[in-house]
């Protein structure tokens, strides 16, 4: 058992958790906040149980993971971080000693979902808040990337890895080396969060609060240190700066690597055209139901469609209005666009652009073959013809991803959840969007939900960010033959 390697990289894991934990608490020790103790608990115990791991397991750390242990430490890793990036909330008793809710926040932030239980979020010391921002910001570029950019040594190498956690069909690489790719990719993170930090002030928005959006609007997370959400700042300043960068967030992070490099044929990629396309389309039917179906004033009317569609479409979750209390047809739209997602290889989360185009083009492609049984015909993404080594596990995703969804809200619906609550808080979890529609929606809290409820919508925020197949892997017979494995192992 001592030769499982696995334990020991999750004991490396653990131990960066707790170095990160370290950023709020000296916020919360500088500022002299209530929370400061809750932050040493956590951090000795998770420290503790990394420290365990990394030692006992440390005779391991030369020995090579198979492709289902590098599937199974991925999923492994998020759950985990989940547990321990609780720690905090629950020894400052945020929920009032319930570990269920307090998960359930960790994993909304690490899954940049933004689904939240605080009802009073402005009620919280500045550490805590810092910390659910700097949840979000670790998990949206991803947990794994992070460690292959900064950790290579402790054994954090693999492709395979790196295509688990990165959101997509292709996970495409920006140079031939994985780890150089994944610290290229956290460059680009790093630097468009201080670039929003200083618009966000340049527009009048505090220190802590443009550093804490800014954590939040990258990794398109969306918890806000306020309850009103960006609504509370009024700013339409902010809102455009935010709005943007929602929009670069959204973008495949390979193309924003092409873009910094001063390639601008990025503009000529077919899913960015697409995404430009859908968002533009989606914020004018919008604006357009709101000034038939309301009485504000046309301008106001475009920046709320503007934002509301930018962040439900990005999965990011900010809101600058009520979006539940609009007409049943935008609604319904900007519940559909949870289903849709941003580009793949972007932070964003739900189903994904590029899938959309693949599905569409290859559902076309078997009318045509209906027709014409004979005819060789192909799916084509830009002037590329795509492979079915790709087609395939598209269209298993878009089943499965359906599958979970229907199941789930069939769940919640068991549990005596109204069916617009249920279904919208389960395309909210698993799309990593954050707020649903009804009981879920942007005015209101998780807290209805009951206590299995949360589990799974837990699992199913953790589902959506790892893109379904790395979670339903660890169930196939080769990854439970890992632990029957390692327990037959002695020293």
């Amino acid at each position: 058992m001592r030769h499982f390697r696995l334990f020991y990289l999750i004991g490396i894991l653990l131990l960066f958790l707790s170095l990160s934990m370290i950023i709020p608490a000296l916020w919360s020790f500088i500022a002299q906040t209530t929370d400061r103790l809750a932050f040493i608990k956590a951090i000795l115990t998770t420290a503790s149980f990394g420290g365990f791991f990394s030692w006992y397991f440390s005779k391991s750390k030369s020995r090579e993971l198979s492709i289902a242990e590098n599937f199974t430490l991925v999923a492994l890793a998020w759950f985990i971080a989940g547990v321990f990036g609780a720690l905090p909330f629950h020894f400052y008793g945020v929920f009032n000693g319930s570990f269920i809710d307090a998960f359930f926040e960790s994993v909304s932030g690490f899954t940049t979902t933004g689904a939240t239980l605080i009802a009073d979020v402005e009620s919280l010391p500045r550490g805590l808040l810092l910390w659910r921002a700097f949840t979000q910001w670790l998990g949206g570029m991803g947990i794994i990337v992070l460690f292959l950019a900064i950790l290579p040594r402790f054994g954090f190498r693999s492709m395979t890895m790196f295509k688990a956690e990165i959101p997509g069909p292709i996970a495409e690489r920006v140079v031939p080396r994985v780890v150089e790719t994944a610290r290229r990719l956290w460059l680009i993170y790093v630097s468009l969060t201080v670039a929003q930090i200083i618009l966000l002030m340049i527009c009048g928005i505090s220190f802590f609060d443009s550093l804490a959006h800014a954590l939040t609007t990258m990794p398109t997370g969306g918890f806000s240190t306020y309850n009103a959400s960006i609504a509370a700042f009024n700013n339409p300043a902010a809102e455009i700066v935010i709005i943007i960068f929602m929009l670069f967030a959204g973008i495949n992070f390979v193309l924003l690597f092409r873009l910094f490099r001063g390639d601008f044929k990025i503009t000529r990629d077919p899913e960015l055209r697409f995404y430009l396309l859908i968002t533009g389309v989606a914020i004018l039917l919008v604006t357009f139901n709101l000034y038939m179906r309301t009485d504000g004033e046309f301008l106001l009317l475009l920046r709320q469609s503007a934002f509301q569609v930018v962040s439900i479409i990005t999965t990011t979750g900010f809101a600058t209005a009520n979006f539940d209390a609009w007409p049943h047809f935008a609604r319904f739209f900007l519940l559909a666009m949870m289903f849709v997602g941003a580009c793949g290889g972007s932070t964003g989360g739900s189903v994904k652009q590029v899938r959309w185009m693949l599905m569409i083009r290859y559902s076309f492609r078997e009318l045509y073959r209906l027709v014409h049984p004979s005819a060789i015909s192909s799916v084509k993404l830009g002037e590329h013809n795509v492979s079915e080594e790709i087609l395939r596990p598209v269209m298993a995703f878009g089943f499965f991803y359906v599958l979970l969804t229907a199941l789930a809200a069939l769940a919640l619906a068991f549990m005596g959840l109204d069916l617009e609550t249920a279904l919208s808080a389960v395309a909210a979890t698993i799309g990593n969007v954050g707020p649903g529609l009804a009981a879920v929606g942007p005015m209101h809290t998780y807290q209805v939900i009951p206590p299995l409820g949360k589990i799974l919508l837990s699992v199913m925020m953790i589902i959506g960010r790892l893109e379904v197949f790395t979670v339903l892997i660890i169930f196939l017979p080769e990854s439970r033959n890992i632990w029957l494995k390692a327990l037959r192992e002695n020293d």
